[in-house]
C-alpha cells in the first residue's frame, strides 16, 4: 500500500438544509474537496469561519453526512461503511472538539469519559485493565490519574481539552481529527495544547488532520496546508512553501490578517478581508472574486478549479496566478 492509499478525499460534498426567514435553503458547507492524508503526516485546513473547515473533518467520519464523493481509508469507503464496520473505523479515526467543555458530559467523571469508546466496544478485559488504561492515557496527556475520580467542572479549560485528547487517544488510533482544538483557550494554554500534541503524535505514530481558523497555529504544527474558502480549497502546498510565498489572493489576505509587530512584513499587493458574501448568495463564477484584486472576466462566470501551479506540489485554485 503506498501512503497515498492511507486517507484520501475524493470530491467530498456535505450540504445542509436550513430554514431562513421561513424559507428552506440549501447551505453548501463543502464544495467538492479532494484531499489526502499520508501516513504519519499533519495536514492543516486553514480559513474563515464557515469555510466549510469543520464539516470536512466531521464528514469524515459521518458525523455530517456527506451527499456526495468518497472518503477512502486504507481501501475502505467510510461513506459507505455498515453500522459495525463504521463502529470500528470511529476507532481508529477519533475526533478532538473545539469546545472542551461542551465535548464532555458534566455527569460522567473524567474517568469514564476517557473510556467510553473502550466501555461501548467492550476492549476493556477487566475492571482492572480498564483503571490502569485510563491511568496510563491520563498520564500521556499531562494529568495526575487521581484526575479520573474528577468532573468537568473542577478542571480548567486547558486541563478538559487535556482529557479530550486522552479520550481520542485510548482506542490506540491511526488518525487524529483536531477540530479548532486550542481556539477556546488562553495563549499560554495553547502552546501547552500544542507541544502535547505534537509530542503524541511522534510517541504514538499519529496521522493528524488539524483545523484552524489561525494560520499561525497551522504553521507550528502542520507539515501541509490546505487553504479553505467557502467549501472549497485554494491553495494546497507544504506549510512553509505557503507561509513562505502564499499564491492565492486569498491566502496572501489571509496571511495579513495575522498581526505582525513589523509592519514591513506585511505582504504588499494583498488586500484587507473586510466580510465575505452570504453562504446564501453565493458569487457565480469564483467565489472569492467579489473581494479579490485580480479578479477578470472570466472570474464572473467560470469557477477555477485546484491545478498545479510551479514545479513544487503547489497547487492553486484561481485564473489569474
Amino acid at each position: 500500500m503506498s501512503q497515498q492509499d492511507f486517507l484520501e478525499l475524493r470530491d467530498l460534498r456535505t450540504a445542509f438544509d436550513v430554514t431562513r426567514f421561513g424559507r428552506r435553503l440549501r447551505l453548501q458547507a463543502v464544495d467538492g474537496v479532494s484531499l489526502s492524508l499520508d501516513e504519519g503526516e499533519v495536514l492543516g485546513i486553514v480559513g474563515e469561519s464557515g469555510c466549510g473547515k469543520t464539516t470536512v473533518g466531521r464528514s469524515i467520519i459521518r458525523l455530517a453526512p456527506a451527499q456526495g464523493g468518497s472518503v477512502v481509508f486504507k481501501g475502505i469507503d467510510v461513506l459507505a461503511a455498515r453500522a459495525a464496520s463504521l463502529r470500528e473505523l470511529r476507532l481508529r479515526i477519533r475526533m478532538v472538539f473545539q469546545d472542551p467543555y461542551a465535548s464532555l458530559n458534566p455527569r460522567r467523571s473524567i474517568g469514564d469519559s476517557v473510556a467510553e469508546a473502550g466501555d461501548i466496544n467492550g476492549t476493556f478485559p477487566s475492571r482492572a485493565d480498564r483503571t490502569g488504561r485510563i491511568a496510563e492515557t491520563l498520564s500521556s496527556v499531562g494529568l495526575d490519574p487521581s484526575y479520573a475520580d474528577r468532573y468537568p467542572h473542577e478542571l480548567s479549560g486547558g486541563q478538559r481539552q487535556r482529557v479530550g485528547i486522552a479520550r481520542a487517544i485510548l482506542p490506540a488510533p491511526e488518525v487524529i481529527i483536531a477540530d479548532e482544538p486550542v481556539s477556546a483557550l488562553d495563549v499560554s494554554v495553547q502552546a501547552q495544547v500544542l507541544n502535547l500534541m505534537m509530542d503524541l503524535r511522534e510517541q504514538l505514530k499519529l496521522s493528524m488532520l488539524f483545523i484552524s481558523h489561525d494560520i499561525s497555529v497551522i504553521g507550528q504544527i502542520s507539515d501541509r496546508v490546505a487553504v479553505m474558502y467557502m467549501g472549497r480549497v485554494v491553495e494546497l502546498d507544504a506549510t512553509r512553501a505557503v507561509l513562505d510565498s502564499p499564491v492565492h489572493p486569498y491566502t496572501r489576505a489571509l496571511m495579513n490578517a495575522v498581526p505582525k509587530p513589523d509592519p514591513s512584513r506585511r505582504i504588499a499587493g494583498a488586500i484587507e478581508l473586510g466580510e465575505p458574501p452570504s453562504q446564501f448568495d453565493r458569487p457565480v463564477g469564483c467565489a472569492y472574486r467579489p473581494r479579490c484584486p485580480l479578479a477578470s472576466g472570466r472570474c464572473a462566470t467560470e469557477a477555477p478549479e485546484l491545478r498545479p501551479v510551479g514545479q513544487h506540489g503547489r497547487r492553486v485554485a484561481c485564473h489569474n496566478v
